[in-house]
C-alpha cells in the first residue's frame, strides 16, 4: 500500500512557491471607455531593481577586461592582432630584424621567415570581409613590409653569396638558410 502511495506521489512533499507580488488595482468606473490601471507595490519594485544592480555587479565582475584591457594585461582575451603580430615577429626574427633573444645574434632563415609570411597570407586571404577596418588594414600593411623585406634580405643574401663573404648552410647553393654562427672568410 505505502509503495502504491509513492508510485501515485501520495505523501511527497512538494516545493515551495512564494506567491506572486502583490498587484493593487483601483477600482473600475462606471465610465466602460476609461481602462483599469495597474499600480505595483513599491517595495516589490524596490527589490526588483535592487536584484537587477546586484546581478549588474556581478555581471561587470565575471565580464572579460576585453576592450578596455591594457596590451600587456596577460589576463586580457587574445584577438586576432595579437595572432597577426606574433606570425609578424616570427617572420622578423628569421629576417634577421630582432636579434636572438639567447644568443644576441640575427637569424637569417629565409624559408622559416617565408613560412610565416605565407601563413599571415592564407589568413588574409581566409578572413577576407569578416575584419573589422583596423584588423584589415593592419593586416594588409604587416604583409606588404614583410614581403618587402623578405625581398630585400633575399637580395643581400645572393649578393653576399656571390661576393663569396657567405656559404650557404650545407654547402649548397639552392639553400638560402645562413648559419648565423658562420664567419665570413
Amino acid at each position: 500500500m505505502f509503495r502504491q502511495a509513492q508510485e501515485w506521489g501520495i505523501g511527497r512533499q512538494r516545493p515551495y512557491n512564494p506567491p506572486d507580488p502583490p498587484i493593487k488595482r483601483k477600482p473600475m468606473s462606471d465610465n466602460p471607455t476609461d481602462k483599469p490601471e495597474i499600480i505595483i507595490d513599491s517595495d516589490w519594485k524596490q527589490q526588483a531593481q535592487k536584484e537587477k544592480e546586484r546581478l549588474a555587479e556581478q555581471a561587470e565582475k565575471a565580464a572579460p577586461a576585453g576592450h578596455g584591457a591594457k596590451p600587456g594585461d596577460p589576463n586580457r582575451p587574445i584577438e586576432f592582432l595579437d595572432l597577426v603580430q606574433s606570425l609578424a615577429s616570427q617572420a622578423l626574427l628569421y629576417l634577421g630584424a630582432i636579434p636572438d633573444p639567447e644568443t644576441g645574434r640575427a637569424i637569417v632563415a629565409p624559408e622559416m621567415a617565408k613560412m610565416s609570411i605565407d601563413m599571415l597570407g592564407v589568413l588574409e586571404e581566409k578572413t577576407r570581409g569578416n575584419l573589422t577596418d583596423e584588423e584589415s588594414n593592419a593586416l594588409t600593411s604587416i604583409l606588404r613590409e614583410l614581403r618587402f623585406q623578405f625581398v630585400e634580405v633575399n637580395k643581400a643574401i645572393a649578393k653576399a653569396v656571390e661576393e663569396g663573404k657567405i656559404k650557404p648552410q650545407g654547402g649548397s647553393t639552392d639553400s638560402p638558410v645562413i648559419d648565423p654562427t658562420q664567419k665570413p672568410e
